[in-house]
């Protein structure tokens, strides 16, 4: 077998979802980055708060993503059948999964918001600008929950095009009312990290309102119908559990730990939290084609194994993992030289612009091992069916590695925050070596679909 297949449609079939995946997702990501960069300039204080508060929305994105992943993995099967009726059935499971988290979120976020940012700081100044963001910021939860598992239903049947006009909308309404109610502009009132909040709690409306309408008037592959969550199917009820459970708790036991990080560099001051939030917010826009990437295996592998084409995936995935190392070495090398232009457009201390800068360095050279590691666990191995060994993995490198050694470097030896950021990310290399076995060994591909 050889390392690159010669199926030109797959390259043509992968570029096309990657590309589409991380367009949608560099508009994601963006509405976060204009956030930043305006709060930055209104107060720091307000972009450390907003930046805590990001946390609990990042637990809510992985959590949700999870219930999303769970639902490609089982209908991007389906789909390779060209069976449409339990991609119905499966995505309005989801819906309740996601909606469940969504609400889980909400209560603890409307009801307690000084007691859950007060478990990622003690700066009082920090956490109150904090409350002020999140008690608003709360109600886009559940709109947040709908709108991402129809999303993630839809790319399961390589229907992409949707999700960059949603994210699209997002940004453009979200930048524009930041613009005049953060800084009270035109004659609105002067609204800070509030202000901020009303701009994205509008903006989740809108988006939701367009993939309800597209769902239900536009789509002609699914066909879904918001009626069909009030009939639960119970044998699929039991594959989604089956299966997508450990999906959901690899994404929990993630969020919670990125929780946890930011909580152990929140202690080391307002400085590390603003730039780790900066150097995370500008990883995460520039790193958009590797996960685009890993959500395209997913389809593409998934969607070959409901084929039947066994033989097939495996071909593909020799191939995906070359591909996977030219977009982290592309990326780590766009990351390390766009870091002071980008940093140009915030107004920051020069000791928080100088941490941003060496944390960027840092993640410049693990996101190669990003690009690897997570197209090969979360997009072959996860996408082929073996969802376990993902969570095994992720709880064991996270909970007996990353978190400890952090941990230690922070509050025992009391080293500098680079080097405690240097330990919060090196699983980034560490699971490389765990991915390159597991998927050249073998044993990850499950036939997951039933008549």
């Amino acid at each position: 077998m050889s390392l690159m297949t010669r199926d030109r449609g797959f390259y043509k079939r992968f570029f096309s979802l990657t590309g589409m995946i991380a367009f949608q997702n560099i508009l994601v990501f963006s509405v976060n980055l204009a956030d930043n960069i305006m709060l930055g300039a209104y107060a720091e204080t307000s972009l450390s708060g907003v930046a805590l508060v990001n946390q609990i929305q990042f637990l809510l994105q992985m959590l949700v993503m999870g219930v999303g992943e769970a639902i490609i993995v089982l209908c991007s099967q389906y789909w390779g059948r060209r069976d449409t009726s339990p991609i119905r059935r499966i995505t309005a499971i989801g819906l309740w999964f996601g909606l469940a988290a969504a609400a889980l979120l909400f209560i603890a976020a409307f009801c307690f918001p000084h007691t859950c940012l007060r478990l990622l700081t003690d700066d009082e100044a920090v956490i109150a600008e904090g409350v002020n963001y999140l008690r608003i910021i709360c109600f886009t939860y559940p709109l947040f929950a709908v709108t991402n598992v129809l999303l993630c239903s839809l790319r399961s049947v390589e229907t992409v095009k949707i999700g960059f006009v949603v994210s699209a909308s997002t940004l453009l309404i979200n930048a524009s009312l930041n613009y005049v109610l953060i800084y009270g502009n035109f004659g609105a009132p002067r609204l800070g990290v509030r202000g901020a909040a009303v701009a994205t709690l509008i903006a989740r409306v809108v988006e939701w309102i367009i993939m309800v309408v597209y769902v239900t008037r536009i789509d002609r592959k699914i066909r879904f119908r918001f009626g069909e969550i009030f009939h639960v199917d119970r044998e699929l009820l039991r594959d989604y559990v089956r299966t997508g459970m450990p999906v959901i708790l690899s994404n929990a036991m993630w969020g919670i730990a990125q929780a946890v990080q930011t909580s152990i560099l929140g202690h080391l001051g307002a400085g590390p939290i603003a730039a780790n939030s900066i150097a995370s917010t500008i990883f995460q826009i520039l790193s958009v084609t590797v996960y685009g990437a890993s959500s395209a295996s997913s389809i593409l592998i998934g969607k070959t194994i409901g084929e039947g084409a066994l033989d097939r995936a495996k071909q593909y995935a020799k191939t995906l993992q070359v591909l996977y190392l030219i977009i982290g070495a592309g990326t780590g090398a766009a990351l390390f030289l766009c870091r002071d232009f980008i940093l140009g457009f915030y107004t920051i201390s020069a000791e928080t612009r100088a941490l941003a800068v060496q944390f960027i360095g840092v993640l410049s050279v693990t996101v190669v091992g990003t690009a690897y590691q997570v197209a090969v666990l979360t997009g072959i191995v996860r996408g082929g069916g073996d969802t376990r060994f993902v969570l095994y993995n992720d709880t064991i490198f996270m909970w007996l590695v990353v978190i400890p050694a952090s941990a230690l470097a922070a509050f025992v030896f009391h080293l500098p925050p680079l080097v405690v950021f240097m330990c919060l990310k090196s699983d980034q290399i560490l699971k490389c070596f765990v991915a390159v076995v597991k998927v050249n060994k073998g044993g990850w591909i499950r036939q997951l679909t039933h008549e």
